[in-house]
């Protein structure tokens, strides 16, 4: 029985070596927590300039005049914000798991990931300009939603089966709010805030708790 426990054992590790260096796995559940409070204090920040800026017509808000540029620039900025701090938070939590780990925080995996992620993500993002251009401004945030997931779904070959769960939830919710733009910005604050939280705690729950 020994010898048996011994064999598997070593089968064990091996495998785990194997999904070591063919998936990433130093993706920290935390740094999906704080993108999701970013994604809320953004959508927050939307809210109050939407109040500001827009009057309500017909149950919709509608934009006057030069108001419609106005809050191009400040949609743009608070995005850029809320980009920016989610990564930087990202990257501080993913280090410091890799680092706990004994694992470099880039190699040919996390390359995987990065490209997989990140190639939807500018298509996407390009693809919102577009729309920001031609003024389809109640597409945006189905947008991202939808680019976002594909994203996810995208990456997660490379990296924790759970994100694949992540990606599909955005793309649904997406979906939604394609056929309900007036609340656009409700989605997008559950789609990048609600969901990033949930899915991040629990994905720190299941792997990192210990």
């Amino acid at each position: 029985m020994s010898d048996e426990k011994q064999h598997l054992e070593a089968i064990s590790d091996i495998r785990n070596m194997m999904e070591r260096s063919t998936r990433f796995l130093s993706l920290s559940g935390l740094s999906g927590v704080f993108a999701g409070i970013f994604a809320l204090a953004g959508a927050g920040a939307a809210y109050v300039r939407l109040e500001e800026k827009l009057i309500l017509s017909d149950a919709n808000y509608t934009p006057v005049g030069s108001r419609l540029a106005d809050l191009s620039a400040f949609f743009f900025t608070d995005a850029a914000l809320v980009l920016i701090a989610s990564l930087a938070a990202g990257f501080f939590f993913t280090s410091r798991k890799a680092q706990k780990q004994g694992l470099k925080l880039w190699d040919s995996s996390s390359k995987r990931v990065a490209v997989s992620l990140f190639v939807p993500l500018i298509a996407g993002g390009i693809f919102c300009l577009e729309l920001l251009h031609f003024q389809y401004v109640q597409l945006i945030a189905p947008a991202t939603l939808l680019f976002y997931g594909m994203a996810l779904l995208n990456a997660s070959k490379y990296t924790f089966d759970d994100i694949r769960y992540l990606g599909m939830t955005e793309i649904v919710l997406g979906l939604i709010a394609a056929g309900y733009h007036k609340t656009g910005l409700l989605f997008w604050a559950i789609g990048f805030g609600l969901v990033h939280i949930v899915y991040g705690a629990m994905m720190w729950y299941k792997y990192e708790r210990s």
